[in-house]
Parts: structure tokens; sequence; C-alpha cells
């Protein structure tokens, strides 16, 4: 029987303690995309922050690089990292990838970021044409990528279509577009396959908290959003004001309180199970310390 290589799991920072918190960014971008609320978020979870696969410093995949095969790579890196079910904050793909998490039993609550998926034909297109374009123009631009990135004219210039004040942005922001976009490996076969060619399934069977966030100028996830609150049962919807694609530097704060929230809903939903364990007889009710997965 022939040997199998090993799948080396994804590249990931993590920082901060507490219960584990996942972030996974959207196609065009890296871990980097989640700078402006790493340092808040570490302050109360265990964040695992990922580079999809492809991006940043993730090797890209050797199978299609569909939505399932990407999310079997986030979940043999959660094992790699020795964490069980996870919190999940994802933008775009990443949201999507968050909700599959979710399908699979994997993930306690999630706060999905204009999760792709859902767009219908012209929208697909749409969004397609806007992939290439941007591929394109930021391989053939590459090398002004870093001078540019450190002037807030620059990145504002960069990253005005996903974000809605895109001067508010850092150079860690910039550069994780670079990497999603100019330096990405297996990037054609990744917007066809996990972007262009997705239909989600199964969204019922989803049992955990779920928060779907959408920026009031999103112009590139269309009514997508929305469109999971019939699927996903208990689903709620939060539109955020001057946000856009990726708002987590436009609102970076109510993302936060967006996760901590999210996060609180399902330790609520959880306790019950907790307290309604029987306890043997003769046994004195005390406190149980709970320790952080780690």
């Amino acid at each position: 029987m022939p040997v199998l290589p090993l799948r080396p799991p994804l590249s990931v920072a993590r920082s901060g303690r507490g219960e584990p918190l996942v972030l996974l960014h959207g196609m065009g971008s890296s871990r980097r995309d989640f700078a402006a609320v790493v340092p808040e978020l570490s302050e109360r979870f265990d964040v695992l922050a990922v580079d999809l696969p492809g991006s940043g410093a993730s090797p890209h995949l050797e199978e299609r690089p569909t939505v399932a095969a990407i999310t079997d790579a986030v979940e043999r890196t959660l094992g790699a990292e020795g964490v069980g079910r996870v919190h999940v904050l994802g933008n775009s793909l990443g949201a999507r990838i968050a909700l599959e998490l979710a399908r699979r039993g994997r993930a306690r609550s999630v706060v999905a970021i204009a999760p792709s998926g859902l767009n219908v034909l012209p929208e697909r297109a749409f969004q397609g044409t806007g992939m290439a374009v941007v591929r394109v123009v930021m391989r053939t631009a590459a090398p002004l990528v870093e001078p540019l990135s450190r002037r807030r004219v620059g990145r504002s210039a960069m990253l005005a279509p996903l974000k809605a004040q895109p001067w508010s942005t850092s150079h860690e922001e910039a550069l994780g577009a670079r990497e999603g976009f100019s330096d990405a490996r297996d990037y054609w076969r990744t917007l066809l396959y996990a972007l262009l060619l997705d239909v989600p399934r199964g969204m019922d069977r989803i049992a955990c908290p779920v928060t779907l966030v959408q920026g009031v100028a999103d112009w590139i996830a269309s009514g997508q959003t929305v469109r999971y609150l019939p699927l996903v049962p208990g689903s709620r919807f939060r539109p955020l004001v001057w946000a856009g694609h990726a708002p987590q530097s436009d609102r970076p704060r109510t993302v936060v309180r967006l996760v901590e929230e999210t996060a609180g809903r399902a330790c609520a939903d959880e306790a019950p199970e907790v307290s309604a364990a029987p306890r043997p007889r003769g046994m004195s009710t005390g406190t149980a310390r709970r320790t952080s997965p780690r």
C-alpha cells in the first residue's frame, strides 16, 4: 500500500488566553486583515488567526480548493493546535468556511461577516470579473505595494474596494491584501471552486448561535448575507453603518462586541446542559472550576 504524504497544517498566529476563537479571512487577504481586532480579542479569547490555503504563509491545496476541502484543512489545523470546538469569526470566504464548520458541529458560535455562497448568477459573474481584474492589477503593481502601504493615501487607494474607511487601515492590512491577491498561490482555482461554483447545503443542521453581519457600504457581497437568515436556524442579522466588505478596521470595537455577544449566547445555551447533568447521591454541591482549553 502506498504511503500517502502528510498534508501540513495551515499557518496560524496564536495569542491570548481563554476559549479558543478562530479568525478566517476572505479571499484576497490573509490573517493580517484582522490586525485591528486581534489585540482586544486576545484579552478574552485564545485567538488563532489562520492563513487560508495558498494565502500568507499557508501552503496551497493539492486537491481542488472547494469549501469542503478548505474546511478540512482548517479542521486538520485545529487538531494540530490541540483545540476542539471553537468560536469563529470569519469574513467573506472565511465566513462561508465558518458556517461550514458550524454545519459539521465544530463551531460553538459564529460571527459571519458577508459570507459568500448565496449570490445569484449575475452577481457571481460580477464578483468573478472583479476578483480577476484586481488579481491582474495587484500582480502587475506588486513592487509598488510595499512603499504604497506605508502611506495612508496609498493604503486608501489599495483598500478602498474592501473598506468604507480605508484611511483608517494599517500597514499590516495592506500587506495582507498583497498576500491575498498578488502573492496567493492557486488563486484561480480557489476563485473558481470556492467562490464561483460553491452552493451551500445543509445550513439547517447548524445548531450554534450565528450572527450574520454586513456593512451597508459593502457592494461586493450584494444581498447574499441576509439570504442566509431563513437557512440558518436562530441566526441574527446585524447591518454595520459606515462599514464595507471587510469592516474589521472600519468598526473594530463593534466587531469585537459582536463576537463577545455571540460567544456569550453559546455559553448561555450550553449552561442548562451542564446544570441538568445528574449528580451522584450524597455528593455535595460545589463550584466547578473551568479551565480554558489551550
